[in-house]
């Protein structure tokens, strides 16, 4: 996630998260496994809430905090992301404005405009696509296997291309 442009501390503690059996984790046991401090874990938290990939809820009959992953992390990161090309468009809509759309700067401004706003377009059925196929995915995993026989290589193979 780091190589790819995700900010390292944010990254570990996603991945720590993601990991674990129960994918809910408080900042202490995030500290312990990370070896990091509760300030690393802080703001990585933070970052992941604003990014809506993990949620922090308050343990019952404690001050302790846990955070969690969303079962769908990316589905829901993806669907808020519409508000902030909302956010791209408009910034663009003025800077094609302020140094003029026929200028080489400006064309530029447009084809990216033109870009998230393509992305606006298809990003609702890329999802629906997604919920679909992923309820399909999850019915498939919860069919019982042949009692004591494990799925063969052409099974395996089957469900890998799908």
């Amino acid at each position: 996630m780091a190589d790819a442009g995700f900010p390292r501390m944010p990254a570990r503690v996603f991945t720590a998260l993601l990991a674990s059996d129960s994918g809910r984790l408080t900042a202490a046991e995030l500290a312990d496994t990370l070896r990091i401090s509760p300030a690393a874990v802080s703001g990585a938290v933070r970052f992941l809430g604003q990014v809506n990939l993990v949620t922090r809820e308050r343990e019952a009959g404690s001050r302790r905090d846990r955070y969690w992953v969303h079962d769908d992390a990316w589905y829901e990161a993806s669907v808020h992301r519409d508000r902030e090309l909302v956010r791209w468009e408009s910034s663009l809509r003025e800077g094609i404005e302020a140094l003029g759309p026929d200028t080489p700067a400006g064309a530029r401004l447009a084809e990216s405009l033109a870009f998230f706003g393509f992305m606006r377009e298809e990003l609702p059925a890329l999802l629906g696509r997604w919920h679909d196929r992923r309820e399909q995915l999850r019915t498939e995993l919860t069919q019982p296997q042949d009692a004591g026989h494990p799925p063969t290589r052409a099974q395996d193979a089957s469900s890998a291309s799908r």
